[in-house]
Parts: structure tokens; sequence; C-alpha cells
């Protein structure tokens, strides 16, 4: 069973960087793509970025340009740098497969503040 911990979220202001983390457990976790995902309050989950065990990545339109997905598969460790942050961009951030099969871990919270 893959567990998975998240983290680096906070509070920041609009317009600035952030950098977060998700450590996984499993030995195959390389062979895996994986994802970002935010679910805001009152919205549901959605699926930010992707990348696959090669390292082609796919981010929505809503943040293209401003989230980078990328990987350390000797860390077992996904990362999402974040960018030119917009108040929008609040809400609890998760890691997962792409689809997700994952169980959840617990998110991290990113606050962006005007």
């Amino acid at each position: 069973q893959v567990q998975l911990v998240e983290s680096g979220g906070g509070l920041v202001q609009a317009g600035g960087p952030l950098r977060l983390s998700c450590a996984a457990s499993g030995s195959l976790f390389s062979i895996y793509t994986m994802g970002w995902y935010r679910q805001a309050p009152g919205k549901q989950r959605e699926l930010v970025a992707t990348i696959t065990s090669g390292g082609s990545t796919n981010s929505a339109d809503s943040v293209k340009g401003r989230f980078t997905i990328s990987r350390d598969n000797a860390k077992k460790t996904v990362y999402l740098q974040l960018n030119s942050l917009k108040v929008e961009d609040t809400a609890v951030y998760y890691c997962n497969a792409a689809p997700a099969w994952m169980d959840w871990g617990k998110g991290t919270l990113v606050t962006v503040s005007s």
C-alpha cells in the first residue's frame, strides 16, 4: 500500500512562489504516472498537473505556465513549483497517481492572500 505525505504549503501573497513536495512509500513509485490535485473550499477536487514515469508533463489550463510538476524517483518524491500565485489558487493540494487510485494523504494547504 502506497502512503503519500504532502508538505510545503503555507500563506503567501499573490504573485509569490511556493514549492510543494509529496513523499511516497512503496518500491514501484517510479513506474506510476503521478499527479497533483487541489480542492478549493466548496469545490470538487481537480487535477492540476501530471508527470509520467518518463518525465512527460501536462497541466490544466488554469495553471499552465505558472505551475511546474517534477519528480525525483530516487527520493520517491513529486514536486509542484507554484509561481505567480493567484487568490483563486487557494486550496488544499494533494498528490496521487493519475488516475488516482492510492489512498489520499492529508494534503497541504496553500492560502494566497491579495
